[in-house]
């Protein structure tokens, strides 16, 4: 895969936060060496946090984030103010601006206590460089002119040594497999699929397959036991959707491991043995109790819909129990918790890590059970003891 068709979810997350006419937009285009963000003189000209996919030397394939000023005013500026706080969750680097002719400010310190509260890797910069004789001399902090260009190289350096500090080397699945292998994808193509290419969780787990030297062999589940009979020898892992799973228990011999893509996402994303525990959460459920199902993209909904129909009628049928269900994607995740008995979570191929890691720390503050589309279906057809057991948890 290069770099430009890197997932923004792998991508590392850059956010640029400061007050009104500190000059963030200035910074990011200075980084970027493009006009990402408008720039203008006047207050609050950044009205929504603004995303961009695209490569940055040292660092390789991010997303740029440029956000509206943390101390706008007014009742849409406090909206603004509180989606500037949303993107702190799928923040890896942020990255402050401070007009230096000005000086750190109460927002500013406050901005930084959040920042340490998050454990997010930080930079204090100081813009405006060329009409201030500030001198900087505090760990990860710089002073820059985004006029002139003073220092931008070494502030792109800087950012590419506190992102180096969230990388790791997480595999999908190629710890899990040995060149030679043959691994068996199973990927219904139904009125619910969509057309003319695989989901993201599913090209991500062939790669990683052929990344470790292993066959893939990707097929329809109707195809499936025919194709199990035809290979010569048995395969050393299947991985299915999650929405034919008890078809794939009943068709894979006992004898050959079988997971889920979402499982794999899940343990990918550092949350399995959460989500596991939480699966035990559909035990309680009572009449009305409200259930929350959690989309991490967005997508026009077919009739088939796993999260909004299938999902919700298994849940009836397992509980015998008629749920509430609400729904949310993409980037909405309620701030308040504490109506829900459960959440079921995607697996979250589409959120950063650290935003999946926010959203489990939130139902765990709120003593919320939470968990994963996969996980949840194994545990209700009684095989998620199966579909983990080849996993550390």
């Amino acid at each position: 895969m290069s770099l430009n068709e890197t997932p923004r979810a792998n991508r590392v997350h850059i956010g640029f936060f400061g007050k009104r006419n500190a000059g963030k937009s200035s910074v990011v285009n200075a980084i970027t060496g493009q006009s990402l963000a408008i720039v203008s003189d006047v207050k609050g000209t950044t009205t929504d946090p603004v995303y961009k996919s695209m490569e940055l030397l040292p660092i390789g394939p991010v997303v740029i984030i440029d956000t509206p000023g943390i101390d706008d005013e007014g009742s849409l500026g406090k909206m603004r103010v509180s989606k500037t706080k949303q993107v702190l969750n799928k923040t890896d680097v942020a990255v402050l601006i401070i007009d230096s002719s000005i000086g750190i400010t109460k927002e500013d310190e406050e901005l930084i206590d959040i920042f340490k509260a998050k454990d997010i890797n930080y930079i204090v910069v100081y813009n405006k460089a060329d009409l201030s004789d500030l001198k900087v001399t505090e760990e990860n902090s710089i002073a820059v002119s985004a006029e002139n260009g003073t220092n931008i190289h070494e502030l792109k350096e800087l950012i590419g040594k506190l992102a180096t500090l969230n990388e790791n080397n997480k595999k999908l699945l190629s710890d899990l497999v040995s060149p030679g292998d043959f691994v068996v994808f199973i990927t219904p193509i139904d009125e619910a699929a969509p057309k003319g290419r695989i989901i993201l969780p599913q090209q991500q787990a062939v790669r990683d397959a052929l990344d470790a030297g292993a066959t893939a062999i990707v097929v329809r589940d109707s195809e499936y036991a025919d194709t199990l009979k035809s290979l010569g020898k048995s395969p050393s892992l299947v991985v299915t959707d999650s929405q034919v799973f008890p078809f794939a228990d009943k068709e894979t011999p006992k004898e050959i491991p079988l997971t889920s893509f979402s499982i794999l996402m899940s343990r990918y994303k550092g949350q399995l043995s959460t989500a596991v525990n939480g699966a035990k959460g559909i035990e309680n459920i009572k009449d009305g109790d409200v259930i929350l199902i959690s989309e991490g993209c967005t997508h026009h909904r077919q009739c088939a819909d796993i999260g909004t129909v299938k999902l919700p009628a298994w849940i009836k049928k397992h509980t015998g129990k008629e749920p509430i269900f609400e729904f949310t994607s993409g980037g909405d995740f309620p701030e308040d918790l504490s109506k829900y008995s459960l959440i079921v979570h995607c697996g979250g191929c589409m959120l950063p890590e650290r935003e999946m890691a926010f959203r489990q720390k939130m139902s765990e503050d709120y003593n919320v059970p939470f968990t994963n589309y996969g996980i949840l279906i194994a545990y209700m057809n009684g095989i998620l003891d199966r579909s983990i057991e080849m996993l550390d948890l």
